[in-house]
């Protein structure tokens, strides 16, 4: 018990990330590889060569800087700091606009200046997307909905609150019509999220503390307990992703 407890205290010290990288538990967790869309085909779908393009909230840039799109055709933004500063040093080089933006400010570009935007995960509101656009321009999401995790939540920390109630497919559906959109395409599933040890769940929900509000060793010692007699039975411990997309024309 103490070893197990002193791994846990391990995970909990170095629960940090940059960009959005999550190779420190890439073997002792599994999930999004068996979406019913795949993102990345979606986006060169929709993109063209000669766009304006801007990704909303890109963490380090590791997804655009896949896709190959010409560097001086791209913005990003970015509010974390950490990863704004990595963006900074990687991605301003190559000639891609980055500009710090934080949820609930407008968004820094004119009215009418991107053909496409794409959004994986990150926060946006309709009348800024609507804003930037140009006429017949594209808005491509994809999106983390409000019962994401939710078994792994009440494991560790029953009765807490989820932090963006009602984030769901139909709802936003709904604001995109409202504001006069196209919608192109649109998908929600939910999706085995599965651990292979406790220290990895205790990284993971380090990280990811807007869904686990006030996680920590100490406070979650009896659930993580009763996680590891699950991992020890069932050999995982397994809750479900939420995720929706949607394609949007101006």
């Amino acid at each position: 018990m103490k070893d197990l407890e002193t791994q846990w205290l391990y995970e909990e010290s170095i629960a940090q990330i940059h960009g959005w990288d999550f190779s420190h538990i890439e073997e002792r967790y599994q999930e999004e590889d068996d979406l019913p869309w795949d993102y990345k085909t979606l986006v060169q779908k929709y993109v063209r060569p000669e766009d304006r393009l801007l990704d909303m909230d890109t963490g380090g840039g590791e997804f655009l800087r896949s896709i190959g799109h010409p560097y001086e055709l791209t913005s990003v933004t970015e509010g974390y700091a950490p990863n704004l500063e990595l963006c900074r040093k990687t991605l301003s080089p190559l000639g891609i606009d980055v500009r710090e933006w934080q949820e609930g400010e407008p968004l820094p570009f004119a009215d009418g200046s991107m053909d496409i935007i794409l959004n994986r995960h990150g926060s946006f509101e309709v009348r800024e997307i609507q804003r930037v656009l140009r006429p017949g321009g594209i808005f491509l999401t994809q999106q983390v909905g409000e019962d994401n995790d939710r078994e792994l939540v009440e494991l560790l920390l029953p009765g807490v609150e989820k932090p963006y109630p009602g984030w769901n497919l139909r709802n936003c559906r709904k604001a995109f019509e409202k504001a006069g959109f196209q919608i192109l395409e649109q998908g929600e599933t939910m999706r085995p999220i599965r651990f292979f040890d406790v220290g990895a769940l205790v990284w993971f929900a380090h990280v990811i503390s807007w869904e686990f509000p006030g996680f920590s060793v100490e406070r979650c010692r009896k659930e993580l307990y009763r996680a590891q007699e699950i991992l020890e039975k069932k050999g995982e411990i397994e809750g479900r992703i939420h995720r929706f997309m949607l394609a949007a024309r101006k």
